[in-house]
């Protein structure tokens, strides 16, 4: 085996650099305090937090401010604002002259009943009327009669008055002269007065026959004006028979059939006016003392908005709703149909300027008295005070300020704690 110089070599260590050991020194120190520096805030919000909460797990939104409306969001039922129905006038059997679905006409026939007993009643009064308008005539003709009679007796007094005076003008003369006795000519005086007397006599009963006769005559008149009223009630009635649609619209459905024998007041059929809807809404009982008549309604119809007005509100709540009509303003929907769904929106108090934020489950689990704002991922709980609510939004009156962010979601989880963090 051959030596070799491997035992003559002498390792030597290579100099040291200090300037890169310090450059390491200083890169170290570096990402240290860079590391501190994005972990302290962290650990002290860490630190201050109650609780820790899954960002995830929660709903959030912004305070805004602007335009507040309050409305009640139902759907509504299309009902024809106009759909009277047809009754029966009498009893009678019933002759249908239209079907259900037909399109009619204003006063067009709808249907006939034939009532022996209302027709043969009007030609009795009829006849009595026309008796009494005899009578009438007849009473006026012995008037006349009864005039000339009178005014007979009247002149023949006169005539007989006008003889005795001329009687006792020359008994006068004749006694002046004593040409008569005294007998005679107390006896002129007597007949003078006897005629005075039947003259007038005459003249009074001729005035109260008169009065008798005009009495009687203006009592016949009475009854013939009675008679008269009671005979147009039975044509009205007779007239009622023949039934007319007392709208322009569609036949509804028929409450009858053909030549059957009705009662009186008996329903026939309906006509429906479809050129007239109104919707039909409930409310719940809940919003019954917020509801006025004339108030502002939204219908959607079609991806189309069109304006109404709750025009009745019913005085009774069924079923723990309130019903209520709502009238179209201005420009009624198009192919719009009987008993048709729609949504309505009910304003019921708009405002200007308001502070609010997005409607949450948050105002059930704090009662609307505090809500959580978020405050660099720490959601801080904060005392406020609400206003009107509507279905999407609600009013904040103090607590908050515009474009604070808080959580809208259901806090129960975080057991009433001060500050939650938000990871």
């Amino acid at each position: 085996m051959i030596k070799d110089t491997s035992d003559q070599d002498v390792s030597i260590a290579p100099p040291q650099n200090k300037s890169k050991k310090l450059l390491t020194i200083t890169v170290g120190l570096t990402v240290l305090i860079t590391i501190i520096w994005q972990v302290a805030p962290a650990a002290s919000r860490w630190s201050q937090a109650q609780k820790s909460i899954a960002l995830e797990r929660v709903r959030t939104a912004t305070i805004t401010r602007g335009d507040f409306v309050r409305d009640i969001s139902v759907l509504g039922r299309v009902v024809a604002a106009v759909r009277p129905t047809v009754y029966s006038p009498a009893d009678g059997t019933i002759t249908l002259q239209v079907e259900a679905g037909h399109e009619v006409v204003k006063d067009q026939v709808l249907a006939t009943l034939d009532s022996p007993e209302l027709t043969n009643q009007l030609f009795q009064q009829q006849a009595i009327l026309e008796k009494l308008q005899s009578s009438l005539a007849r009473q006026k003709i012995q008037a006349k009669k009864q005039q000339l009679t009178d005014q007979k007796s009247v002149d023949l007094a006169n005539v007989s008055l006008t003889t005795a005076k001329r009687e006792k003008r020359r008994s006068d003369l004749g006694y002046k002269k004593s040409v008569i006795n005294q007998i005679d000519f107390e006896k002129a005086q007597d007949d003078l007065e006897n005629a005075s007397l039947q003259y007038k006599h005459a003249v009074q009963d001729a005035t109260l026959n008169s009065e008798s006769l005009n009495f009687e005559s203006k009592a016949i008149s009475l009854d013939i004006q009675q008679q008269q009223l009671f005979v147009a009630e039975l044509q009205r009635q007779v007239n009622a028979l023949t039934i007319t649609s007392p709208v322009n619209g569609i036949v509804g459905n028929l409450s009858t059939e053909n030549k059957t024998f009705l009662a009186k007041n008996q329903p026939i059929l309906m006509v429906v006016d479809l050129s007239n809807f109104e919707v039909e809404i409930d409310i719940p009982e809940s919003y019954a003392d917020d509801l006025a008549i004339g108030m502002d309604v939204d219908i959607s119809f079609e991806q189309q908005r069109f304006s109404a007005r709750l025009v009745t509100i019913s005085p009774e709540i069924l079923n723990n709703q309130v019903t209520g009509r709502v009238r179209f303003t201005q420009n009624t929907p198009k192919k719009l149909r009987q008993n048709q769904r729609l949504n309505t929106q009910i304003i019921l108090e708009h405002k200007s300027d308001v502070l609010q934020v997005k409607r949450g489950q948050f105002l059930d689990s704090s009662g609307g008295k505090f809500a959580y704002k978020i405050v660099d991922g720490l959601a801080q709980k904060t005392p406020i005070a609400i206003g009107a609510r509507s279905l999407s939004h609600v009013e904040l009156l103090s607590g908050l300020q515009e474009h604070d962010e808080i959580i809208i979601s259901s806090t129960d989880v975080f057991n009433s704690a001060q500050q939650v963090l938000l990871n």
